[in-house]
């Protein structure tokens, strides 16, 4: 009896010895954030367990090294060895690209997935991404319903959400923008995104409607773009060529690193084009670098750089006779002046999250940009250095209000601007056949822009399965101008701040069904006037002018159907704009501000996606959305001529989209979309509309190994294969000078072809 006592001692011991626990804790590779119930197996012994509600596990392994494999819906599994239990351990798993239905939206003040979020919030994916032929970034904004782009040329874009936008003339304003956090929009609202390369892009966020209370001046909305990372464990390194139709190429190189502690990618990109205009030759480098580090107690260090040098010529709209008849020429006085923009810009941003225990953390980061620009037009010659600085801070808590759980977010943003202009006289007409030729100074000023943002957000659990959520964002904003130009006798040096504006905002949504929820908001916006908007003809401030301001009212549904392979969205709003800033054209390139009335934007905005599998190794995914636009003015006095009631020029009546994507298991796939768009006002008395038009574009690729740590991509692709003639972009309320009749159209490019090879090595 004794002895089988001891013997069952012994093996207890010996078990107790040999069986240890293994202690970790599950986060979001993207986001940093926790994640509760993902399952942890033990593929030796077959043991299961899951983590809690702060993503922390513990599971037992009987000897080592083990191996672990980690699920969870929406995320790639992951399969890590285990060779000894010292410490805590952090897996981080990679959410799938293209899954709606469990994607985290980080784009607000508090990250949520995207179907419990009270807002309707455009998603980019890396698989979005692709089906385009990666040449022109803005393009693929077209797809998201409520978004519409006027492309004029790979360096003439404006982007308007919703019809907010829809009336600037040559580039796009009232949006913010940042890239990883770092503002891409300047000081006064105006943003450039033509120039970022899309193959260095993770995905792209984009929040429809007034945004202030997360952003501040965002009238129309906000995009954040967020850079690329490795997509695999290891070291790997790329290279790609591509070549287009009006002799376009592309060659890429890029490189990237990932390990448990430190991730790097690397993406060096040249883009040269002659276009399909006269005077519309394009050539642009660029070069990413995104690093990120990890401490054991998941802190995360983070550092952005961004560089782009360009030079585009500009061969600018054209009137009605030319846009039908010569849509290859440019505008007579852009060609013979040889005009163009030119400039170098960077971006350089470090970010530090720190996490103070399991439930409170913070982000800090600290940036700066800067931008040199030249450009010869045939009316002037433009000269503008722009430099920039800011710091923006947040604090997130999960805590509790009685019985409810709930998320805290607070914090602040502080950013300032330098910015020296002046123009010159352009010869051009001086010396035949040359192009620009610089003159006497005819302006040069100097101008300070600064802004504060203080925000806050509270996120309440008031049930199992309705929530709500409540913000505000508190801005400041001044500049000042100093005027170093005498010779006109004309002194525009002065001082200037806008009050203080509070914009709130509160949503709620509230699961139906499993999977299904339906929302509705509030949300206030904003947008102030540029500093060019509040001079006045003589040269002097308007003090007067007040900021564009908008409510956005929303009800949504959201929701997954058919065991998540069905993802679907409605959304049905209205957005009042008030103090309606209106540009006056004065010269050929001045423009005054004035607040001239009141518009309405009603709309309704659908989104459908659909992923099933057709047979053995092979997979459909449909997807369809739209846009219906009801877009008026509702009180609108300009000059004495009363546009009450008329349409808002600049955007369509309707958008669509239809597409197929088809994939195989052995690298096969196949893109096709169709996109049809409705006709647009062009001035604000609606004398003259754009027709409607239709785009057929196709693409295939096939990724394949070729040998052992060799991997080859091949891509080729048709763009408006129908060969339709359309007006790609349009100048709302052009005016013809000299008799000349206006110069609305920017003729869409006819049918393109591109394709391109790629070869990956992974070490």
């Amino acid at each position: 009896m004794e002895n089988k006592l001891l013997a069952v001692f012994v093996f207890l011991c010996c078990g107790k010895f040999y069986s240890q626990s293994i202690d970790g804790r599950i986060i979001n590779a993207t986001t940093s954030e926790a994640i509760a119930d993902a399952r942890i197996e033990n593929l030796a012994s077959g043991v299961v367990v899951f983590s809690d509600e702060n993503g922390n596990f513990q599971i037992q392994a009987e000897g080592f090294p083990v191996n672990l494999e980690v699920s969870y819906l929406g995320f790639q599994n992951k399969v890590i060895t285990i060779a000894s239990a010292s410490g805590e351990i952090i897996i981080r798993l990679q959410p799938y690209r293209d899954d709606l239905s469990e994607v985290v939206i980080r784009s607000t003040i508090i990250p949520n997935e995207l179907r419990e979020i009270p807002a309707s919030v455009g998603l980019i994916s890396q698989n979005d991404l692709e089906r385009t032929d990666a040449i022109a970034l803005l393009d693929n904004f077209n797809y998201v319903p409520g978004l519409y782009v006027n492309q004029g040329a790979l360096n003439t874009n404006k982007i308007n959400i919703r019809g907010i936008g829809a009336r600037s003339q040559y580039s796009t304003n009232r949006i913010q923008a940042y890239f990883d956090g770092i503002p891409l929009t300047t000081a006064e609202g105006e943003l450039t995104l033509d120039d970022i390369d899309q193959e260095s892009l993770e995905r792209i966020e984009i929040i429809k409607g007034p945004t202030s209370s997360i952003y501040g001046a965002g009238l129309g909305g906000s995009i954040n773009l967020y850079s690329a990372n490795p997509d695999s464990e290891g070291t790997s390194g790329k290279v790609k060529y591509q070549l287009a139709s009006f002799n376009t190429s592309k060659k890429l190189v890029s490189a990237a690193h990932n390990s448990e502690n430190t991730s790097l990618f690397a993406n060096y990109s040249h883009l040269k084009s002659d276009g399909f205009r006269e005077n519309g030759s394009y050539d642009r480098k660029s070069a990413l670098v995104n690093a990120k580090v990890f401490t054991s107690e998941n802190n995360r260090l983070s550092f952005l750089a961004n560089f782009t040098t360009l030079k585009a010529f500009i061969p600018s709209s054209l009137n009605e006779e030319d846009f039908r008849n010569n849509p290859e020429t440019a505008a007579f006085t852009w060609a013979a002046s040889q005009g163009y923009e030119s400039y170098d810009r960077g971006l350089l941003g470090v970010a530090y999250k720190h996490q103070f225990s399991e439930n409170f953390s913070n982000t800090t980061s600290i940036y700066m940009n800067f931008r040199n620009g030249y450009e010869p037009r045939p009316f002037d010659i433009l000269k503008e250095e722009r430099l920039s600085a800011g710091a923006r801070t947040k604090f997130s808590l999960d805590t509790h209000m009685g019985d409810m759980a709930s998320q805290l977010s607070f914090g602040a943003e502080y950013y300032n601007e330098w910015y020296e202009i002046g123009t010159f006289e352009n010869l051009y007409e001086d010396f035949e056949n040359i192009g620009s030729v610089r003159g006497s100074r005819l302006s040069n000023n100097e101008q300070e822009r600064n802004y504060a943002n203080f925000f806050g957000q509270i996120n309440l659990e008031i049930t199992e399965k309705w929530n709500a959520e409540a913000g505000f964002n508190v801005n400041t904003t001044s500049y000042s101008l100093t005027d170093l130009y005498a010779e006109d006798e004309v002194d525009q040096s002065g001082d200037y701040r806008f009050k203080t504006i509070v914009s709130p905002r509160i949503g709620t949504t509230y699961e139906i069904g499993r999977g299904k929820n339906i929302y509705a908001s509030l949300s206030h916006g904003f947008s102030t006037p540029t500093v060019a908007e509040t001079l006045t003809p003589e040269g002097q401030i308007n003090t007067d002018l007040e900021p564009e301001t908008g409510l956005n009212y929303e009800v949504g549904f959201k929701g997954n159907w058919f065991q998540n392979r069905l993802y679907t969205e409605l959304a049905l709003y209205s957005i009042q704009i008030e103090n309606l800033l209106v540009a006056q054209r004065v010269g050929q390139d001045q423009y005054v501000g004035i607040n001239a009335g009141k518009t309405d934007h009603n709309g309704i905005e659908f989104l459908a996606k659909y992923n099933f599998n057709i047979g053995s190794g092979l997979t459909g995914k449909p997807y369809v959305n739209a846009a219906f636009n009801f877009f008026n003015f509702d009180e609108f006095i300009n000059e004495e001529e009363d546009f009450s009631g008329n349409e808002l020029p600049g955007v369509p009546k309707s958008t669509v989209n239809v597409g197929f994507d088809l994939s195989t298991e052995f690298g096969l796939s196949f893109y096709s979309n169709f996109r049809a768009v409705g006709e647009m006002p062009l001035n604000d008395e609606n004398s003259a509309y754009t027709n409607n038009y239709e785009l057929f574009n196709i693409k295939a690729a096939y990724d394949f190994i070729l040998a052992k740590n060799i991997e080859v991509s091949l891509n080729a692709g048709i763009n408006n294969l129908l060969d339709e003639n359309y007006a790609a972009s349009i100048v709302t309320n052009s005016v013809g000078f000299g008799g000349a009749a206006p110069r609305y159209y920017y003729p869409g490019n006819p049918r393109n072809y591109f394709g391109g090879v790629g070869l990956r090595y992974n070490f």
